[in-house]
């Protein structure tokens, strides 16, 4: 995993530079989430981009800065589970800019805006999901079902969680506690249909 102390003190400048920005000017839909305990370990929100199965979603990701970091590319994660070819069942993301492709000199908001692609056009000729790739190809409207049923039972918690953070610095009352707590048994029978529904396709 990743260390801050296997990297130079230059390269930890950079990546903290870059970090600073991307927090201040984020790309459309994404939001990186600093750690300035340990700037080798990159966390960051990404949203489901529209006219996708993600669409609605908010996915958290991980990119892991190794020792070689940049002349070697980060590891990359879903945090988030998502029915994805390039992804495989442990998170990791597959995609050519952070393999073969890989650049030095290419950043954390080319990685990020990378991974948000991906979600838009999937590869399945580079499948980690095998499954997902298949269906990809061969069955477009299964898999899209399936990936977003996996969107709403995993993603769309997090959007909820996500505004509730946001919400409560307003001061919640007792009656909306109230209302949320009814929500919240609604919406795990329905997460819990939904798993049902998942596991007999």
């Amino acid at each position: 995993m990743s260390n801050v102390e296997n990297l130079s003190p230059q390269i930890i400048r950079q990546v903290t530079r870059e970090l600073h920005e991307l927090t201040s000017e984020p790309p459309e839909g994404i939001k990186v989430l600093l750690n300035d305990e340990n700037v080798a370990d990159i966390q960051a929100l990404i949203e489901g981009p529209a006219g996708t199965p993600y669409a609605g979603g908010v996915f958290k990701i991980r990119l892991c800065l190794g020792k070689d970091f940049p002349q070697g590319p980060p590891k990359a994660f879903f945090l988030t589970k998502i029915f994805h070819p390039n992804v495989a069942t442990n998170g990791e993301i597959c995609v050519n800019s952070l393999k073969k492709d890989w650049k030095s000199d290419l950043g954390i908001k080319h990685i990020l805006l990378t991974i948000k692609c991906l979600l838009i056009v999937p590869n399945a000729e580079s499948a980690l999901n095998e499954e997902a790739g298949k269906l990809l190809l061969e069955h477009y409207d299964d898999y899209s079902q399936r990936a977003k049923m996996m969107t709403e039972i995993h993603a769309l918690s997090l959007k909820g969680a996500k505004s509730s953070v946001e919400s409560s610095s307003e001061g919640p009352t007792a009656k909306k506690h109230a209302g949320d707590k009814k929500l919240g048994t609604e919406k795990k029978k329905v997460v819990k249909d939904k798993i049902r529904r998942l596991r007999r396709l």
